[in-house]
């Protein structure tokens, strides 16, 4: 199982789109392989555009499981900040509290953005 970042969800759900990040995100739709979590659930309802995007998402939360975020995974996304400040790097509050539940959940990550890429090394 990956927790699939807005970042990926984005391009799989849009017409323009990296077709790479699309495919990796279809691939895991169709093995039964994505997720989510409340934070993204919640990135891609404030960022749907057209009826489509809607019942995507709307069909996506019958079938996707959901990874909780619990008292454990914000404290370490707490800690992540933190030491993302020591480290000299500014990560959005979402992609730490993302981080931290896929850790938490001990899945991989699927995502297209950057910040990810520097979480890993922390």
């Amino acid at each position: 199982m990956r927790l699939v970042d807005t970042s990926s969800w984005v391009h799989q759900m849009r017409r323009v789109a990296n077709l790479s990040v699309r495919e990796r995100v279809e691939h895991l739709l169709a093995a039964g392989l994505a997720a989510w979590c409340p934070i993204v659930r919640l990135e891609l309802w404030a960022g749907v555009s057209t009826e489509q995007e809607r019942a995507a998402l709307r069909e996506y939360e019958q079938r996707i499981p959901e990874l909780a975020i619990n008292d454990e995974i914000w404290q370490s996304a707490c800690e992540l900040a933190d030491r993302c400040r020591k480290a000299g790097k500014r990560v959005p509050a979402n992609d730490l509290l993302i981080t931290a539940c896929a850790r938490y959940h001990a899945v991989e990550l699927e995502s297209a953005d950057a910040h990810f890429d520097f979480l890993k090394t922390l």
